[in-house]
């Protein structure tokens, strides 16, 4: 009998519903029972290959059955899953090989998981099998009936990576909070489209309705891209119930499908569309509903919450059958510890993420700690038992690192302060953004650090600039401070924000030599330089004024 909740489906897996993945345009239908088969196989295999309780093993392979059963067989061997996105989701094979170092060296697997074609082409000097070679050893071999938890990595494909250490009772708290919150019942299927290699993919969209046995429907992101029409097919034509995915997904639908295109399909049992990882604007939430709505899409449907990796997943969210609160800000005058001005000519309404999810505390609090009134900005504060131990660096199992290197995300006591900025309405969560030195594009969270290596690596002397990431009414925007620039240091800065922060705004400023806030190691003072610029007093000339990356106008 297997204690673990997360894979105690395997004890008793059901023929009668299961897994669809896409393939090749065709549903490959999977039973729990087959992968829980499979699952016992590579389980055996990994204990044939000398895999221990607590080993980490890095799965590389793309959302498929043998993704499935390599992670739930590695948490069924007692070790430690470590997923990773196959190289195909990154445009940049140096990057990737850049990225893909950077897990092995924090990480330290016992062994690497992969498809056959990526053997040859990882750079690991351990041991390297595919899914079949270890379930090709046969056996249904266990390890302990608790898995160590799951190391999932919070950064972009492009620079720093970190390992967040989250244990099995934060997955099983955070797996039954959204079940709770979404209601789950007999009948419900979910629908993603989502990497599942991390926590939206991974946990709200994979971990959540294979530990209750429901349907699921699994498309990889090049598929949702080439023909979003498929992925809602599932909800309009197949009966799906549920999903979750960042803005930028409701946008790429808005921006492919026309009503036309919808003709024929029903939304009316769609109940659940979560939104998070980035900033959401109501007029997205309206755009899409104007196009959705006469199918039937009803807008109680549509649930903006907030979570991260370190806290597992999800945090808070609107409830079933809510309507979505909005409060007016203006977002040049939004300042910490301080309320936030609701007229003004630039007013934007920020959108409401719900409530906190069962099992977790949610506070907005200032500087020292202290619980902040509501509509005043500041830091939010989680609690409860869906928080990670801590990040891991550089191998080290045993005592998890209590916050990031930028000092922004940290455990307190068991508290995460989550370095992110927002107030509290009627135990709502409004969410203005990250503390100034990391945005969120596409779902992929873009590091001010990153940006700075590829301008440093490009020929702009780290002392001569600074990366300053925030919301501003612009939406999600770059700041680049570049001391008496040169031409080509104007050229490089363009080129690596074109590069790595698409469909972001981004500004460069032409500032005085030795004008860059610095601590006494030498490091940027982001946030009060962000406070500054949003606030209009960062002195210095636009040398490009705000345009969005991969808009275009950035092509011209």
């Amino acid at each position: 009998m297997i204690a673990n909740p997360l894979i105690s489906w395997i004890d008793a897996p059901s023929p009668h519903v299961g897994i669809r993945f896409l393939r090749d345009g065709e549903w490959e239908r999977w039973t729990y029972a087959q992968l829980a088969t499979l699952t016992r196989k590579i389980a055996g295999g990994l204990a044939a290959a000398g895999v221990r309780h607590d080993d980490r093993v890095v799965i590389i392979e793309r959302t498929g059955p043998d993704f499935v059963a390599t992670l739930y067989g590695i948490m069924l061997a007692g070790a430690i899953p470590c997923p990773v996105a196959p190289p195909y989701l990154f445009q940049n094979s140096q990057l990737y090989a850049w990225h893909l170092r950077a897990i092995i060296e924090v990480a330290r697997p016992a062994l690497v998981v992969t498809a056959a074609n990526l053997v040859e082409r990882l750079e690991f000097d351990g041991r390297v099998h595919t899914a079949a070679e270890l379930a090709a050893v046969g056996g249904g071999a266990e390890g302990p009936p608790a898995s160590a938890g799951l190391l999932q990595f919070t950064s972009g494909s492009s620079g720093r990576v970190k390992g967040v250490r989250v244990q099995v009772s934060a997955l099983a708290a955070n797996v039954t909070a959204i079940s709770d919150w979404l209601e789950m019942r007999e009948g419900d299927a979910t629908a993603s489209w989502l990497p599942v290699h991390h926590d939206m993919g991974l946990i709200g969209c994979l971990l959540t309705p294979v530990s209750r046995q429901r349907d699921l429907w699994l498309l990889e992101p090049a598929d949702f891209i080439r023909d979003p029409a498929s992925y809602l097919a599932c909800f309009g034509a197949h009966g799906a119930t549920m999903t979750a995915m960042p803005p930028f997904g409701l946008e790429y639908i808005l921006r492919r499908l026309s009503p036309q295109s919808l003709a024929g399909l029903d939304f009316s049992g769609w109940r659940a569309l979560i939104i998070g990882a980035e900033r959401i604007d109501i007029d997205l939430l309206d755009r899409f509903m104007a196009l959705m709505g006469p199918a039937g899409f009803g807008r109680r449907s549509l649930l903006p919450a907030y979570g991260l990796a370190e806290a597992t997943l999800a945090v808070t969210g609107v409830a079933l059958r809510e309507d979505v609160a909005t409060i007016p800000v203006v977002p040049q005058e939004v300042w910490l510890g301080k309320p936030v001005t609701s007229a003004g000519d630039t007013v934007r309404r920020v959108v409401g993420c719900g409530r906190a999810l069962g099992g977790v505390d949610v506070a907005v609090v200032d500087e020292a700690g202290g619980p902040l009134p509501e509509r005043h900005v500041g830091q939010i504060m989680v609690r409860g038992a869906s928080v990670a131990e801590g990040y891991v660096r550089d191998g080290d199992s045993t005592s998890p690192a209590d916050e990031d290197s930028a000092g922004l995300t940290e455990w307190r006591d068991g508290v995460l302060w989550t370095g992110d900025a927002g107030f509290m309405d009627d135990g709502r969560l409004f969410v203005i953004g990250r503390l100034g030195d990391a945005m969120k594009v596409r779902g992929r969270t873009v590091f001010a650090e990153d940006i700075e290596s590829a301008l440093a690596e490009a020929g702009v002397p780290r002392l001569r600039m600074a990366v300053l990431l925030g919301s501003s009414a612009n939406g999600a925007t770059g700041v680049v401070l570049l001391e008496r620039p040169t031409a080509e240091w104007v050229a490089a800065t363009s080129a690596t924000l074109r590069r790595m922060t698409e469909h972001a705004a981004n500004v460069l400023l032409d500032v005085p030599r030795r004008s860059i806030s610095r601590t006494t190691s030498g490091k940027p003072k982001r946030r009060e330089m962000w406070a500054a610029y949003v606030a209009g007093d960062l002195e210095g000339a636009e040398i490009l004024p705000p345009v969005r990356t991969g808009s275009p106008e950035a092509a011209r």
